[in-house]
């Protein structure tokens, strides 16, 4: 996947400027992809240019002008051929685990520390979307916004990051013990 086709999925939702489309990136696309605000504007240029977005510009007395993008009828049909395109399994690339794996031989200590500080990341990233998920659904339970909700496919993709985060925090905090109660038997030996 590219960055253009998050892109374009975001603005599905309406207009938005860099800055709010870096905002939306943050808060409902960085649980599955993460993209710097620089990026985001590059990205919108070159969509703009290759006609899957369009921008208008918008006057503003009290603060510098901006521009909002939306997305045009070439940017829907790109992401209509993307969504039939068969997508690859996805794999994990994480210098965290190169340092658990050489663990034993490196020492643990270190190791240990960053596995907690990914736990406590990855807790305040559940609560952060789990605050989402309350918001999409509003008065409806899970079950009901799942059949009946405007909009699911952010509420999917949420539901998919908190699942990664209550798994990753999991393994953290597992790892971690582990790490440290083998370091406590060697040391007893």
């Amino acid at each position: 996947m590219a960055l253009r086709h998050a892109v374009l999925a975001a603005l599905l939702d309406g207009e938005y400027s860099g800055y709010q489309l870096a905002k939306a990136f943050d808060i409902g696309v960085a649980n599955f992809w993460h993209a710097l605000p620089q990026q985001l504007y590059m990205e919108l240029a070159r969509l703009e240019k290759d006609g899957l977005v369009a921008g208008r510009q918008v006057i503003q007395e009290t603060r510098p002008n901006k521009r909002l993008f939306h997305v045009t009828d070439a940017g829907r049909a790109e992401l209509e051929r993307f969504a039939a395109d068969v997508s690859k399994p996805s794999f994990i690339r994480d210098d965290l685990l190169v340092k658990v794996q050489a663990a034993d031989r490196i020492g643990t200590g270190p190791v240990i520390e960053q596995l907690e500080e990914r736990a406590s990341a990855a807790e305040a990233k559940i609560e952060l979307l789990g605050n989402l998920l309350r918001q999409f659904r509003g008065d409806l339970d899970e079950e009901e916004y799942l059949r009946t909700g405007e909009r699911v496919g952010p509420y999917l993709t949420c539901l998919r990051g908190l699942a990664f985060e209550e798994g990753h925090r999991d393994w953290c905090l597992r790892i971690a013990n582990v790490l440290r109660e083998r370091r406590t038997t060697r040391a007893e030996r």
